[in-house]
């Protein structure tokens, strides 16, 4: 049985964040959004934003590295797969529409779909190259 590479993982976390900033950065022009974001809404400030928005990235590698070798697809895919659903699932039906952004961001604007999965495939790409895991076979000769 294999168990979690933890430092990959950690690491995956934090750069697939940093990518996912950048990307963000590019799209709005704004660095940090998200934990500034986080930090009024809860009013806790940028700092606890900031610690919360790089610790869901550490989370969410931890949780891919745990499940990685249950989901279907070459060993690139699986990431895509995985942050696609937690994008729709987690931000587009939950996040947005708890912010007032209405389903998807749509009430934000049109283009929140499609710059939220964006910055989320960025946010994959360490889980890609860091995440390592034995491929199950289905059927045991």
């Amino acid at each position: 049985m294999k168990t979690i590479n933890w430092k990959n993982a950690i690491i995956a976390g934090i750069l697939g964040t940093i990518l996912f900033d950048l990307v963000g950065l590019a799209f709005t022009g704004t660095w940090w959004d998200i934990p500034g974001l986080l930090g009024t809404k809860t009013g806790l400030g940028l700092a606890y934003g900031v610690v919360g928005h790089y610790g869901n990235g550490v989370l969410l590698a931890i949780l891919y590295a745990g499940i990685a070798p249950s989901l279907w697809g070459p060993k690139w895919a699986r990431p895509i797969i995985f942050v696609t659903a937690e994008t729709i699932a987690l931000v587009w039906l939950f996040m947005l529409p708890l912010l007032g952004a209405g389903v998807a961001g749509l009430d934000a604007s049109p283009m929140m779909p499609f710059i939220t999965l964006v910055r989320h495939f960025a946010y994959a790409l360490p889980l890609i190259f860091l995440i390592q895991y034995e491929r199950k076979a289905i059927f045991n000769n």
